[in-house]
């Protein structure tokens, strides 16, 4: 399911990253992890797509492939840039440099994200010496400002990472990301290792700087809570594959997959008399070395009937773009994280 248009900044297209199994002493290739196994989606220029799942579910694999960490085993990412498509999958490693330009990560640990043998001088500064955009008094006025956009004092550029706390660690990786002015961040899991006190601070920023300078997030994340709050559309995968996409008001009201619907019921309701019903699933994430056969949900799904183990469920449109693949769709009527307010 792509949607190609001139609004979209990229375009995934049956993405599939296979890692190799190997044993004994002369390595034998046995088997692969399918940790991304056929994903499709696109993200609209300025817009936020929350990408979540369990751990384990490929989620933060995607992300890796699109900013070439990984070389995919398939599949096309195609990047507009100046009104032109580039599959990325194709570009020679030696040649991505004017593509990293434009798309950049945020990482999840701020801790070990950071070099700490650097001062936030170097480590916000590196991406401008590196692609030569700025050197010298021209470097560091720049890297003030950075500073000063994520909330830091410009006092503090002379400082190493152990000198700060996990939220202000993160904030400095948020002014590395932007030195270069990119269109496009991949947010991985960027408040998960955050105390909740400073998680809200960190993604009201996030916004703040997409409205600035006009960024388009891929946020991935686990926490539904909180990519309520800052994704327009939502993508849930599990185990390599795609459940459910839409709009995310539409997500949280009317969830048509199953695994969706287990997700929303661990998110925490604060509104008075709202009752909880916690969806806990069986078992465990099966192996992605060796996944089920028919839907991959079906051995935890409590609807599950016996086509889901035998036929791999359609991904189609429901209406209204709200796309999910799960043979019972348009037969369940599953709880919402509002429905039972």
């Amino acid at each position: 399911m792509i949607e190609s248009d001139n609004s979209n900044l990229l375009e995934v297209k049956n993405l599939k990253m296979y890692f190799p199994i190997y044993q004994g002493l002369l390595r034998r290739l046995v088997s692969h992890i399918r940790a991304v196994d056929g994903v499709s989606f696109f993200i609209r220029k300025g817009e936020t797509l929350g990408l979540v799942g369990e751990s384990g579910c490929g989620k933060t694999t995607v992300g890796r492939c699109i900013v070439r960490a990984y070389q995919p085993t398939n599949g096309e990412i195609l990047y507009r840039k100046d009104g032109k498509y580039v599959d990325l999958t194709k570009i020679p490693y030696k040649k991505l440099k004017i593509y990293r330009r434009d798309i950049q990560m945020i990482f999840q640990d701020p801790f070990s994200s950071l070099n700490p043998y650097m001062t936030v001088l170097d480590i916000v500064g590196e991406p401008l010496k590196v692609h030569k955009i700025a050197q010298g008094r021209e470097l560091k006025s720049q890297v003030k400002d950075l500073l000063s956009r994520v909330g830091l004092s410009v006092k503090y550029i002379s400082r190493y990472p152990n000198a700060f706390s996990g939220g202000q660690r993160q904030r400095i990786g948020i002014a590395r990301t932007l030195a270069l002015k990119p269109k496009l961040i991949i947010a991985d899991e960027p408040v998960s290792a955050l105390d909740v006190s400073i998680q809200a601070q960190v993604v009201n920023l996030m916004k703040d700087l997409q409205g600035e300078f006009g960024l388009t997030y891929l946020f991935i994340a686990h926490d539904l809570s909180i990519v309520e709050h800052v994704s327009d559309r939502v993508l849930v995968m599990y185990l390599g594959s795609m459940a459910e996409l839409v709009n995310s008001e539409e997500l949280y009201f009317h969830p048509l997959h199953p695994y969706t619907e287990a997700l929303l019921s661990a998110v925490p309701k604060f509104k008075p008399g709202m009752e909880t019903h916690r969806i806990l699933l069986p078992g465990e994430v099966p192996n992605p070395s060796n996944p089920p056969s028919g839907c991959k949900f079906h051995p935890r799904c409590r609807y599950a009937r016996e086509i889901c183990s035998k036929e791999v469920p359609k991904w189609r449109d429901m209406g209204n773009s709200h796309y999910v693949a799960c043979h019972l769709a348009d037969q369940l009527t599953l709880q919402g994280i509002t429905n039972n307010s």
